[in-house]
């Protein structure tokens, strides 16, 4: 059989990107068509960036081959993420309207994260920028108490005939929580994929609109969650949050390697140092670093990825957390000070300005 190019398009109209659900060739991923008689070499960008999606698009585009010409066609087939420049709505399934998804994550828990999460959502709403929060948090759903939302939940809408959920919204933030669906008194004891179905549903099922940031609160560690959220988003990057004493240095390390891997490979936009000093409230002139000193600055450096800031242990950041108010509300004080200081530089990093 004659290998034309005409051919070997039709061969692979039948090939399916899995998560657009339409075909490669009329979605215009495929590139530098190459045919010298029985060998075909081609290039096809896939909108997963993971290394298992790219080999599962190279495997198929070969079958497709394979199915067409026979098992004597020699296939050269190179998978390339699709770059972020070339992402619009049709090849971005997952929240359309999201300019820059951000996910924050810990190496362990009692970081700090969900605060950070918070106080980083609310800071970016005071200035101007639309805002989401998704609290990708199944198993310890904070954010909920943290918005003093716990009594609300999110509203049934329709959509184009699609019944979604509109997100609950306070302080300029639109959010949505799995905590808004379980009883707080009741553990939620999910298997791995049951808890991915769930946090899928948060992000799909949902009228997110059109936003600047969503940030995603991950729950602490390494496992179903961080790769289904990988396989699932298109994130502009992460953020690590730790303490700086050496037990938390460790996992955050881990942390900061796992979004490094080849099969992940989400830029590290920097870390944040929680809890890096208290100073007395009737002792002013004292510093006091309980957990250690610059810990995390050391390791962002060492790491080679920008480091966004300390945080102070103040009692007001857990009371603002407690009542329902993000401390980063709290005027001139030096919690809120300290939070849209990490935002500025978040920000420089992203490579925006801070809004006036």
């Amino acid at each position: 059989m004659d290998i034309t190019k005409e051919k070997v398009v039709k061969a692979l109209s039948g090939v399916m990107e899995p998560d657009l659900g339409k075909d490669i060739v009329s979605l215009d991923l495929v590139s530098n068509l190459e045919i010298s008689g029985s060998k075909v070499s081609l290039t096809v960008k896939s909108s997963n960036p993971a290394l298992h999606a790219r080999k599962r698009m190279q495997e198929a585009v070969e079958f497709g081959l394979e199915r067409e010409f026979g098992s004597n066609i020699q296939a050269e087939i190179t998978v390339e993420a699709l770059p972020k420049e070339e992402r619009t709505v049709e090849t971005r399934k997952v929240m359309p309207g999201v300019k820059q998804i951000i996910a924050v994550a810990s190496g362990k828990g009692g970081v700090g994260k969900s605060t950070v999460s918070a106080n980083l959502a609310v800071a970016l709403a005071q200035l101007g920028y639309k805002v989401g929060l998704c609290d990708a948090d199944i198993y310890g759903p904070s954010i909920p108490t943290m918005f003093g939302v716990q009594n609300e939940s999110p509203k049934p809408v329709e959509v184009n005939g699609k019944q979604l959920m509109s997100p609950v919204e306070k302080y300029g933030v639109k959010m949505l929580s799995i905590g808004f669906f379980a009883d707080p008194d009741q553990a939620i004891v999910w298997r791995g994929p049951m808890a991915t179905k769930a946090l899928k549903q948060l992000f799909n099922d949902v009228t997110w609109g059109d936003l600047d940031f969503m940030i995603v609160d991950l729950p602490p560690g390494t496992g179903d969650i961080h790769l289904s959220l990988v396989s699932e988003l298109d994130l502009a990057g992460a953020v690590v949050v730790s303490t700086p004493q050496d037990v938390a240095l460790a996992d955050a390390r881990k942390g900061v390697g796992m979004f490094k891997l080849e099969a992940i490979n989400v830029p590290v936009l920097g870390m944040i140092e929680n809890m890096a000093y208290f100073i007395p409230p009737d002792a002013p002139q004292f510093k006091y670093h309980i957990f250690g000193r610059d810990g995390v600055k050391r390791l962002a450096e060492s790491l080679k990825v920008p480091f966004l800031g300390e945080l102070p242990l103040l009692q007001t950041i857990r009371e603002s957390g407690d009542i329902g108010r993000p401390a980063v509300l709290q005027g001139d004080s030096e919690a809120a000070a300290a939070f849209r200081s990490v935002v500025s530089n978040l920000l420089e990093v992203l490579g925006k300005t801070v809004k006036k």
